[in-house]
Protein backbone atom coordinates (compact mmCIF):
# COMPACT_ATOMS: atom_id res chain seq x y z
CA UNK A 1 0.00 0.00 0.00
CA UNK A 2 1.52 3.30 -1.15
CA UNK A 3 2.07 5.84 1.65
CA UNK A 4 -0.18 8.88 1.45
CA UNK A 5 1.53 12.21 0.81
CA UNK A 6 -0.78 14.01 -1.63
CA UNK A 7 -4.57 14.07 -1.30
CA UNK A 8 -6.96 15.27 -4.00
CA UNK A 9 -10.40 16.49 -2.92
CA UNK A 10 -13.08 16.45 -5.61
CA UNK A 11 -15.75 19.04 -4.88
CA UNK A 12 -15.06 22.51 -3.49
CA UNK A 13 -18.31 23.16 -1.66
CA UNK A 14 -18.57 23.59 2.10
CA UNK A 15 -17.68 19.96 2.81
CA UNK A 16 -14.91 19.77 0.23
CA UNK A 17 -13.33 22.98 1.51
CA UNK A 18 -13.60 21.76 5.10
CA UNK A 19 -12.01 18.41 4.28
CA UNK A 20 -9.23 20.14 2.34
CA UNK A 21 -8.52 22.35 5.35
CA UNK A 22 -8.43 19.42 7.80
CA UNK A 23 -6.12 17.45 5.51
CA UNK A 24 -3.78 20.41 4.90
CA UNK A 25 -3.53 21.17 8.63
CA UNK A 26 -2.68 17.48 9.04
CA UNK A 27 0.43 18.06 6.96
CA UNK A 28 -0.63 16.68 3.58
CA UNK A 29 -0.39 18.39 0.21
CA UNK A 30 -3.93 19.00 -1.03
CA UNK A 31 -5.16 19.31 -4.60
CA UNK A 32 -8.67 20.76 -4.87
CA UNK A 33 -10.94 20.36 -7.91
CA UNK A 34 -14.48 21.37 -8.77
CA UNK A 35 -16.35 21.16 -12.07
CA UNK A 36 -17.28 24.82 -11.49
CA UNK A 37 -13.87 26.53 -11.69
CA UNK A 38 -15.12 29.56 -9.76
CA UNK A 39 -15.72 27.48 -6.64
CA UNK A 40 -12.07 26.60 -6.05
CA UNK A 41 -10.81 30.17 -5.31
CA UNK A 42 -13.94 30.70 -3.19
CA UNK A 43 -13.16 27.50 -1.28
CA UNK A 44 -9.57 28.63 -0.74
CA UNK A 45 -10.88 31.94 0.62
CA UNK A 46 -13.21 30.00 2.95
CA UNK A 47 -10.24 27.95 4.17
CA UNK A 48 -8.17 31.11 4.76
CA UNK A 49 -11.01 32.70 6.75
CA UNK A 50 -11.56 29.54 8.80
CA UNK A 51 -7.85 29.25 9.59
CA UNK A 52 -7.77 32.91 10.62
CA UNK A 53 -10.69 32.31 13.03
CA UNK A 54 -8.84 29.36 14.58
CA UNK A 55 -5.71 31.48 15.00
CA UNK A 56 -7.78 34.27 16.56
CA UNK A 57 -9.26 31.84 19.07
CA UNK A 58 -5.86 30.47 19.99
CA UNK A 59 -6.66 27.07 18.51
CA UNK A 60 -3.90 27.20 15.89
CA UNK A 61 -0.51 28.88 15.55
CA UNK A 62 -0.17 31.42 12.75
CA UNK A 63 2.76 29.52 11.25
CA UNK A 64 0.74 26.28 11.11
CA UNK A 65 -2.17 28.11 9.45
CA UNK A 66 0.09 29.76 6.87
CA UNK A 67 1.77 26.45 6.04
CA UNK A 68 -1.59 24.67 5.73
CA UNK A 69 -2.98 27.27 3.33
CA UNK A 70 0.19 27.07 1.24
CA UNK A 71 -0.34 23.31 0.86
CA UNK A 72 -3.74 23.77 -0.83
CA UNK A 73 -3.47 24.07 -4.62
CA UNK A 74 -6.10 24.14 -7.35
CA UNK A 75 -6.49 21.60 -10.14
CA UNK A 76 -7.82 22.71 -13.50
CA UNK A 77 -8.94 19.25 -14.69
CA UNK A 78 -10.31 16.16 -13.00
CA UNK A 79 -7.65 14.06 -14.71
CA UNK A 80 -4.93 15.85 -12.73
CA UNK A 81 -6.37 14.38 -9.51
CA UNK A 82 -5.17 10.97 -10.66
CA UNK A 83 -1.61 11.79 -9.56
CA UNK A 84 -2.64 11.90 -5.87
CA UNK A 85 -2.04 9.02 -3.47
CA UNK A 86 -5.57 9.36 -2.07
CA UNK A 87 -8.60 10.89 -3.78
CA UNK A 88 -11.59 11.92 -1.65
CA UNK A 89 -14.82 12.48 -3.62
CA UNK A 90 -16.92 15.19 -1.96
CA UNK A 91 -19.43 15.97 -4.72
CA UNK A 92 -23.12 16.69 -4.12
CA UNK A 93 -25.07 13.94 -2.29
CA UNK A 94 -26.49 12.43 -5.47
CA UNK A 95 -25.57 8.89 -6.49
CA UNK A 96 -25.67 9.55 -10.24
CA UNK A 97 -23.38 12.58 -9.90
CA UNK A 98 -20.93 10.72 -7.69
CA UNK A 99 -20.79 7.71 -10.02
CA UNK A 100 -20.22 9.99 -13.01
CA UNK A 101 -17.29 11.70 -11.25
CA UNK A 102 -15.78 8.38 -10.18
CA UNK A 103 -16.09 6.75 -13.61
CA UNK A 104 -14.53 9.79 -15.29
CA UNK A 105 -11.70 9.88 -12.76
CA UNK A 106 -10.83 6.17 -12.73
CA UNK A 107 -8.82 5.95 -16.00
CA UNK A 108 -6.41 8.60 -14.70
CA UNK A 109 -5.57 6.89 -11.39
CA UNK A 110 -2.28 5.20 -10.60
CA UNK A 111 -2.44 1.48 -9.84
CA UNK A 112 -2.05 1.99 -6.08
CA UNK A 113 -4.21 5.11 -5.64
CA UNK A 114 -6.80 4.85 -2.89
CA UNK A 115 -10.31 6.16 -3.54
CA UNK A 116 -12.71 7.39 -0.87
CA UNK A 117 -16.14 8.97 -0.84
CA UNK A 118 -17.39 11.43 1.74
CA UNK A 119 -20.97 10.34 1.11
CA UNK A 120 -23.18 10.68 4.17
CA UNK A 121 -25.69 8.00 3.16
CA UNK A 122 -25.10 6.31 -0.24
CA UNK A 123 -23.92 2.70 -0.57
CA UNK A 124 -20.12 2.42 -0.74
CA UNK A 125 -20.51 -0.88 -2.60
CA UNK A 126 -22.59 0.75 -5.33
CA UNK A 127 -20.23 3.72 -5.67
CA UNK A 128 -17.23 1.37 -5.85
CA UNK A 129 -18.87 -0.42 -8.79
CA UNK A 130 -18.29 2.72 -10.90
CA UNK A 131 -14.51 2.27 -10.48
CA UNK A 132 -11.89 -0.33 -11.38
CA UNK A 133 -10.77 -0.79 -7.76
CA UNK A 134 -13.56 -1.77 -5.36
CA UNK A 135 -10.89 -3.32 -3.11
CA UNK A 136 -9.23 0.11 -2.74
CA UNK A 137 -12.49 2.07 -2.32
CA UNK A 138 -13.86 3.13 1.07
CA UNK A 139 -16.18 5.60 2.76
CA UNK A 140 -14.51 8.44 4.69
CA UNK A 141 -17.47 10.35 6.12
CA UNK A 142 -16.24 13.57 7.71
CA UNK A 143 -18.74 15.38 9.91
CA UNK A 144 -19.59 19.02 9.24
CA UNK A 145 -17.68 21.26 9.87
CA UNK A 146 -14.80 18.94 8.98
CA UNK A 147 -11.99 21.05 10.51
CA UNK A 148 -13.72 21.03 13.92
CA UNK A 149 -15.70 17.80 14.28
CA UNK A 150 -13.60 14.97 15.68
CA UNK A 151 -15.37 11.97 14.16
CA UNK A 152 -14.80 10.29 10.81
CA UNK A 153 -17.05 7.34 9.96
CA UNK A 154 -15.14 4.63 8.11
CA UNK A 155 -17.45 2.59 5.86
CA UNK A 156 -16.32 -0.57 4.10
CA UNK A 157 -17.99 -1.79 0.93
CA UNK A 158 -18.39 -5.49 0.31
CA UNK A 159 -15.07 -5.65 -1.59
CA UNK A 160 -13.00 -3.18 0.47
CA UNK A 161 -9.73 -4.84 1.49
CA UNK A 162 -8.37 -4.98 5.03
CA UNK A 163 -5.30 -3.03 3.87
CA UNK A 164 -7.50 -0.21 2.53
CA UNK A 165 -9.47 -0.09 5.76
CA UNK A 166 -6.28 0.07 7.85
CA UNK A 167 -4.86 2.81 5.62
CA UNK A 168 -8.09 4.83 5.92
CA UNK A 169 -8.12 4.57 9.72
CA UNK A 170 -4.45 5.54 9.95
CA UNK A 171 -5.01 8.52 7.62
CA UNK A 172 -8.03 9.82 9.57
CA UNK A 173 -6.22 9.41 12.89
CA UNK A 174 -3.20 11.29 11.50
CA UNK A 175 -5.54 14.29 11.15
CA UNK A 176 -6.33 14.11 14.86
CA UNK A 177 -9.71 12.49 14.21
CA UNK A 178 -11.42 9.63 16.03
CA UNK A 179 -12.85 6.91 13.79
CA UNK A 180 -15.80 4.60 14.05
CA UNK A 181 -16.52 1.65 11.77
CA UNK A 182 -19.93 1.52 10.11
CA UNK A 183 -21.34 -1.21 7.93
CA UNK A 184 -22.58 -0.40 4.43
CA UNK A 185 -26.26 0.17 5.22
CA UNK A 186 -28.23 3.29 4.19
CA UNK A 187 -26.98 6.42 6.03
CA UNK A 188 -24.51 4.37 8.13
CA UNK A 189 -24.56 5.18 11.88
CA UNK A 190 -24.66 8.93 12.53
CA UNK A 191 -27.22 9.92 9.90
CA UNK A 192 -29.29 6.75 10.35
CA UNK A 193 -30.01 8.05 13.86
CA UNK A 194 -29.69 11.83 13.49
CA UNK A 195 -31.57 12.64 10.27
CA UNK A 196 -34.81 10.77 11.12
CA UNK A 197 -34.83 12.74 14.39
CA UNK A 198 -34.57 15.96 12.38
CA UNK A 199 -37.33 14.71 10.05
CA UNK A 200 -39.51 14.03 13.10
CA UNK A 201 -38.87 17.54 14.37
CA UNK A 202 -40.03 18.87 10.99
CA UNK A 203 -43.19 16.73 11.28
CA UNK A 204 -43.70 18.24 14.75
CA UNK A 205 -43.58 21.70 13.15
CA UNK A 206 -45.74 20.59 10.18
CA UNK A 207 -48.46 19.24 12.49
CA UNK A 208 -48.47 22.38 14.64
CA UNK A 209 -47.25 20.74 17.84
CA UNK A 210 -44.81 23.59 18.28
CA UNK A 211 -43.24 26.44 16.35
CA UNK A 212 -39.59 26.63 15.25
CA UNK A 213 -38.40 28.43 18.37
CA UNK A 214 -40.23 26.16 20.80
CA UNK A 215 -39.07 22.93 19.10
CA UNK A 216 -35.43 23.99 19.10
CA UNK A 217 -35.62 25.29 22.67
CA UNK A 218 -37.25 22.05 23.84
CA UNK A 219 -34.45 19.88 22.46
CA UNK A 220 -31.63 22.17 23.55
CA UNK A 221 -32.87 22.47 27.13
CA UNK A 222 -34.86 19.24 27.46
CA UNK A 223 -32.32 16.88 25.88
CA UNK A 224 -29.15 18.96 26.37
CA UNK A 225 -28.49 19.18 22.62
CA UNK A 226 -26.02 21.95 21.67
CA UNK A 227 -28.18 22.91 18.67
CA UNK A 228 -31.90 22.50 18.05
CA UNK A 229 -32.94 20.02 15.31
CA UNK A 230 -34.33 22.68 12.97
CA UNK A 231 -31.29 24.89 13.45
CA UNK A 232 -29.14 21.83 12.74
CA UNK A 233 -31.16 21.04 9.61
CA UNK A 234 -30.47 24.56 8.32
CA UNK A 235 -26.77 24.10 9.11
CA UNK A 236 -26.58 20.76 7.27
CA UNK A 237 -28.62 22.03 4.30
CA UNK A 238 -32.24 20.99 3.84
CA UNK A 239 -31.40 19.48 0.46
CA UNK A 240 -28.87 17.21 2.18
CA UNK A 241 -31.43 16.24 4.87
CA UNK A 242 -33.96 15.39 2.16
CA UNK A 243 -31.41 13.40 0.14
CA UNK A 244 -30.52 11.30 3.19
CA UNK A 245 -34.18 10.69 4.06
CA UNK A 246 -34.81 9.55 0.48
CA UNK A 247 -31.86 7.14 0.68
CA UNK A 248 -33.28 5.72 3.92
CA UNK A 249 -36.84 5.53 2.56
CA UNK A 250 -35.77 3.88 -0.71
CA UNK A 251 -33.14 1.63 0.84
CA UNK A 252 -35.08 0.33 3.85
CA UNK A 253 -38.65 0.47 2.47
CA UNK A 254 -40.06 1.53 5.83
CA UNK A 255 -42.71 4.26 6.05
CA UNK A 256 -41.10 5.70 9.19
CA UNK A 257 -38.42 7.16 6.90
CA UNK A 258 -40.89 9.06 4.67
CA UNK A 259 -39.61 12.64 4.26
CA UNK A 260 -41.92 15.21 5.82
CA UNK A 261 -43.91 17.07 3.12
CA UNK A 262 -42.85 20.39 4.68
CA UNK A 263 -39.18 19.45 4.17
CA UNK A 264 -39.93 18.65 0.52
CA UNK A 265 -41.71 22.00 0.07
CA UNK A 266 -38.83 23.98 1.56
CA UNK A 267 -36.34 22.29 -0.76
CA UNK A 268 -38.63 22.87 -3.76
CA UNK A 269 -38.79 26.55 -2.80
CA UNK A 270 -34.99 26.76 -2.66
CA UNK A 271 -35.10 27.39 1.09
CA UNK A 272 -32.09 25.24 1.92
CA UNK A 273 -30.99 26.79 5.20
CA UNK A 274 -27.87 28.82 5.95
CA UNK A 275 -26.32 28.39 2.50
CA UNK A 276 -29.34 29.91 0.73
CA UNK A 277 -30.10 32.52 3.42
CA UNK A 278 -33.45 31.03 4.39
CA UNK A 279 -34.73 27.77 5.80
CA UNK A 280 -36.41 27.28 9.15
CA UNK A 281 -34.68 30.55 10.02
CA UNK A 282 -34.20 33.74 8.02
CA UNK A 283 -30.48 34.60 7.95
CA UNK A 284 -30.80 38.09 6.45
CA UNK A 285 -30.39 39.64 9.91
CA UNK A 286 -28.63 38.81 13.17
CA UNK A 287 -29.82 36.94 15.13
CA UNK A 288 -31.61 34.74 12.56
CA UNK A 289 -35.41 34.87 12.91
CA UNK A 290 -37.66 31.77 12.83
CA UNK A 291 -39.72 31.59 9.66
CA UNK A 292 -42.67 29.72 11.21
Amino acid sequence: MTSIRTVAVIGAGQMGAGIAQAVAVGGYDVRLYDSDEQRVPLARAMIAASLARQVGRGQLDQGVADAALARVAALSTLAQAGAADLVIEAAVEDEAVKKSVLSELTPHLGPDTLLASNTSSISITRLASATDRPDRFIGLHFMKPAPVMRLVEIVRGIATSAATYDAAVAFAESLGKTTTQAEDFPAFIVNRILVPMINEAIYTLYEGVGNVASIDKALKLGANHPMGPLELADFMGLDVVLAIMNVLYDGLADSKYRPCPLLVKYVEAGWLGRKSGRGFYDYSAEPPAPTR
